[in-house]
């Protein structure tokens, strides 16, 4: 990851965003191993009421946000926070501008393989890997169409590490099946 001189006074803060409907382990285990990869200071868990490119998420804004503060428990280092009311807006940019108004963070976005398959489709995407660090974690399945995808091929190799991981096979969706 490039380390521009600018930066090195600046606290690295990791950018974990979605709905987390319904956060589970896997964000932890994700959230815990960026923070000690990268030496970041601390993980936003940024919860979004809907995501885009799926339906209305299933269970309410607050009880999500209760379910992401129980799951961290007492770890100091991870943050749960909701910003679209204040920002008026649910998109990552608009999120990282916000973030990096201050001038005194460096900014990680941290994502799943399965999210960067189709990250070229997210509103100014392109700004989005300008003005962030992307750290990407291996998903089971999602490796190699992950690294073939036209997001990978397109950014700045600088700006973004894979990270090969002891993956904690769940995901929301897996979880709302049950």
């Amino acid at each position: 990851m490039a380390k521009p001189e600018n930066n090195l006074n600046k606290k690295k803060i990791g950018i974990l965003g979605g709905t987390f409907d319904p956060a589970h382990k896997g964000h932890l285990a994700i959230s815990k191993e960026a923070i000690k990869k990268f030496d970041l200071y601390s993980v936003i868990w940024a919860i979004t009421k809907k995501n885009p490119f799926k339906n209305e998420s299933e269970s309410n804004l607050k009880n999500r946000i209760a379910k992401c503060k129980k799951i961290i428990k007492k770890n100091k280092l991870i943050k749960v926070k909701y910003y679209e009311d204040l920002i008026k807006s649910n998109k990552t940019i608009d999120l990282i501008n916000h973030l990096s108004a201050s001038k005194k963070l460096n900014l990680y976005f941290i994502m799943g393989a399965d999210n960067l398959i189709n990250f070229h489709k997210w509103y100014k995407w392109k700004q989005i890997s300008q003005k962030c660090n992307i750290i990407v974690f291996d998903r089971h399945g999602y490796k190699k169409k992950s690294l073939n995808s036209k997001t990978f091929k397109n950014l700045n190799k600088k700006q973004i590490a894979f990270v090969e991981f002891n993956k904690v096979n769940i995901s929301s969706s897996q979880l709302r099946k049950i």
